[in-house]
């Protein structure tokens, strides 16, 4: 049986301010604890009922893993409908950026992305696009907001998200910026080379000026119907896609 201090922690790593303090973060759901389980993260403790526990296939001994029922599941959960699986895990060490690895490859960089469904979807957009650094504003929403860490169905325990200052980022970055705004270059014809900067902005208001001003490349989607905008999330698939389309048929 979780005890009332049990509960509180659990229910309070909801909001950032905790999460930070107690260095932990939820996953929920089978397969996305799984996929957290195969990586480098760390698994402070698992909660399952007895009917999800045997979906779980066999655990590391070191995993400290508990029996609740249903309607203890209830209540730490933050999903409407638990799956009954429920993780504790050990938020990761701030790493420094690989400068090299980064000036090799094309990363995506958020400019405060605010709904935690379009970051989820992003980062799981970015894996499936083989692209595994995304730096976010220091104003983008928590990656380890429940929301995102759900949306994004386990890819956040192999895609590395960072957040800073993005302005004094690009400059140390010295590799080509491409922004998508509503006026530029289309995208499809647009060389994007082996490596670059892919900025995405606000979900109201885009992308900030300060950003703006040190864009290489102005890029847009072109619009062919009359919708007045597209969603970043549905932005971001489309630009991994023609990078991934310029890198898989070469001109």
């Amino acid at each position: 049986m979780l005890s009332k201090a049990q509960i509180s922690l659990i229910t309070s790593l909801q909001h950032k301010k905790f999460r930070k303090q107690h260095g932990l973060f939820i996953v929920e759901g089978v397969k996305s604890v799984l996929e957290f389980l195969s990586s480098d993260y760390q698994i402070h403790s698992l909660y399952t009922t007895s009917e999800a526990r045997t979906k779980m296939g066999n655990l590391p001994q070191k995993i400290k893993c508990i029996t609740v029922s249903a309607a203890e599941i209830q209540k730490i959960s933050g999903l409407t409908n638990p799956q009954g699986v429920l993780a504790l895990v050990h938020l990761p060490t701030v790493e420094s950026f690989d400068w090299a690895l980064l000036r090799q490859q094309h990363n995506l960089l958020l400019d405060d992305i605010q709904d935690p469904g379009n970051l989820g979807t992003i980062i799981r957009t970015a894996e499936w696009f083989g692209i595994n650094h995304i730096i976010c504003s220091i104003g983008t929403v928590d990656a380890f907001n429940p929301k995102v860490v759900q949306a994004t169905m386990g890819s956040l325990a192999r895609v590395k998200v960072y957040y800073t200052a993005l302005a004094d980022f690009i400059k140390q970055a010295e590799i080509p910026t491409f922004a998508a705004l509503l006026e530029g270059k289309s995208i499809y014809k647009t060389a994007f080379g082996n490596a670059g900067l892919i900025i995405l902005g606000n979900e109201g208001n885009g992308i900030r000026q300060e950003i703006i001003e040190q864009v290489d490349h102005a890029i847009t989607i072109p619009r062919i119907g009359s919708a007045e905008s597209l969603n970043v999330a549905v932005a971001t698939t489309i630009f991994c896609s023609e990078i991934a389309r310029q890198k898989l048929e070469p001109s």
